[in-house]
């Protein structure tokens, strides 16, 4: 499917070195059309630094970037002082206090060069706040009067009354629930102007009108949203391995013609030298007859080893195609949970629900609903039988707890000695080759945990949970899927795929929570807890 040929960013060989000489992008080439574009790739593929290049946060070290228009980022971790003025947020305090000073008597030129042509600020800004959901007098209040997603919604406002023409938003909708989701998508839906967008979000990624990869150090496009991208790789991965098997069996066909040539060759040699020592004919043409073998015998050596050489070059180019990405695969130990075994119970004071054996549970609701404070309490609970009027009792003290920081982890120790901490008894083979299962193979587990990244980080963790010993019985995560690439993501899911424990989770991924198979979905909104059908 083409994609539209107007480029509002090109790339060529772009390439960019941290100053400890870690390399993040390498001869990076590509382009970014007018229009929607989707950037996905793996955790530590580079797309949050190519979005600084693309910015001027940061400048190449070595190739050529070249930028057409004026660029606005929205990055992926807001620091946001609780103090300052949403005004402020949304770049538009100076004219709004110039046209409110203006319209109180003050008549210092200064407050009409701050207007400008801006003189509808004011009723601009109001509108585009309103637009995005934020409640009523939004304008005037401070950071802090926020939710955490009002505050990333304002953020977006302002990014977008910036008028940029290239507007680069990473992760916009982490941590933001539902409703908070839906309004961002309907900003992005009105979007004019270059939108670059990075994002695990397939429902944020099905609105776009291209999808680009950035994958092994190459930036590819396709022209159509992130469900006909995948089909589309998911069709040619398999026409790559189908050629790769083809092309591995003329190579094998290839060489058994060759072992037969030879073997045809030496009978026929060994047929000459009896010939020969027999003095069956003149010595003349018996010495005619032998250099016409050899000379037959070496163009037919030459053509089989060319024919051999071509196939496996076909091969070689038959197994660049084929991605070798690997997936978490893991055989867990059961953790001894029955399919009637109370595992919990969650309530709010007029009703109550039970997590029964192996059940898949999720917790949902809005932004500041309680739901983190009610994971915790649930930990907190472990073994007891009693709690205020909205609670979580485990029933279980073999809990494994997941939070949204992905903390628990000992960044000073090494891999392998963190997660051998949750199972002292096993061999230290045996956890390696675990954590292999993890894809944390090697030199890896000797590392510091420190110097993981982002997605590494996550299985370690993920890892430390469940291979404890004893296994858990209940696994507790909080928002995991939060910035965690699409490919970690379906490691994550083949993982709890594999364990065969109760799993309580809290997200606003949709998508992944579909995954799941859940047994039970519940919302937790104004103190009330409610089962969602």
């Amino acid at each position: 499917m083409p994609a539209p040929t107007t480029s509002a960013v090109v790339l060529d060989r772009v390439t960019f070195t941290w100053p400890d000489g870690t390399t993040a992008l390498s001869g990076v080439s590509g382009a970014f059309t007018a229009g929607r574009t989707g950037l996905v790739g793996r955790n530590g593929s580079g797309k949050s630094t190519l979005l600084r290049l693309i910015a001027g946060a940061a400048a190449p070290s070595s190739g050529t970037l070249v930028v057409n228009g004026s660029v606005a980022l929205l990055p992926q971790q807001l620091t946001l002082g609780v103090d300052r003025p949403v005004a402020e947020l949304l770049g538009v305090a100076e004219q709004l206090d110039a046209v409110r000073a203006i319209a109180a008597g003050d008549v210092d030129p200064r407050r009409f060069d701050a207007v400008g042509d801006d003189w509808d600020v004011e009723a601009r800004a109001t509108a585009a706040l309103a637009e995005a959901g934020l409640p009523p007098g939004a304008l005037d209040r401070t950071v802090g009067e926020l939710s955490g997603g009002e505050a990333v919604l304002a953020a977006l406002v302002g990014v977008r009354l910036r008028g940029a023409a290239i507007t680069l938003l990473d992760e916009p909708t982490n941590n933001l629930d539902r409703d908070a989701r839906a309004r961002v998508y309907d900003l992005v839906r009105g979007w004019r102007g270059t939108l670059i967008v990075v994002s695990h979000d397939t429902a944020l990624l099905e609105l776009m009108d291209d999808t680009a990869e950035l994958y092994g150090s190459e930036l590819t496009t396709f022209g159509g949203p992130y469900s006909q991208w995948r089909a589309w790789l998911d069709a040619e991965q398999d026409a790559a391995r189908q050629a790769e098997t083809a092309a591995r069996q003329v190579v094998r066909q290839e060489r058994r013609d060759r072992i037969q040539q030879e073997s045809v060759l030496a009978k026929r040699a060994a047929m000459g030298r009896k010939a020969s020592a027999e003095k069956r004919e003149p010595k003349i043409i018996m010495n005619a007859k032998k250099r016409a073998a050899q000379e037959s015998a070496g163009r037919l050596r030459v053509e089989a080893a060319g024919k051999e050489s071509e196939a496996r070059a076909a091969l070689d180019a038959a197994e660049r195609r084929v991605r070798d990405d690997d997936s978490v695969r893991i055989d867990l130990p059961d953790p001894g949970v029955a399919a009637g075994r109370r595992i919990a119970t969650l309530g709010d004071g007029e009703r109550s629900w039970i997590v029964q054996g192996p059940e898949r549970v999720a917790l949902v609701g809005p932004n500041g609903a309680g739901k983190t404070t009610l994971l915790e309490a649930l930990v907190a609970s472990a073994g007891r039988d009693e709690g205020p009027a909205l609670r979580a009792n485990a029933h279980t003290d073999r809990i494994g707890y997941l939070s949204q920081r992905v903390d628990g982890l000992d960044d000073a120790a090494s891999v392998l000695d963190d997660v051998r901490a949750a199972a002292p008894r096993l061999p230290v083979a045996e956890v390696r080759n675990r954590l292999a299962r993890f894809l944390i193979r090697g030199d890896t587990a000797l590392r510091p945990v420190a110097a993981l990244s982002g997605g590494e980080r996550f299985r370690v963790a993920l890892a430390r949970l469940l291979l404890a010993d004893p296994p858990p019985q209940l696994l507790v995560l909080d928002e995991p899927t939060n910035n965690l690439d699409l490919d970690t993501v379906d490691q994550l899911v083949d993982a709890l795929s594999a364990y065969r424990g109760a799993v309580l989770v809290v997200s606003h991924d949709d998508g992944f929570l579909a995954r799941l198979g859940l047994d039970l979905a519940l919302e937790l909104r104004d103190g009330r807890l409610a089962e969602v059908t």
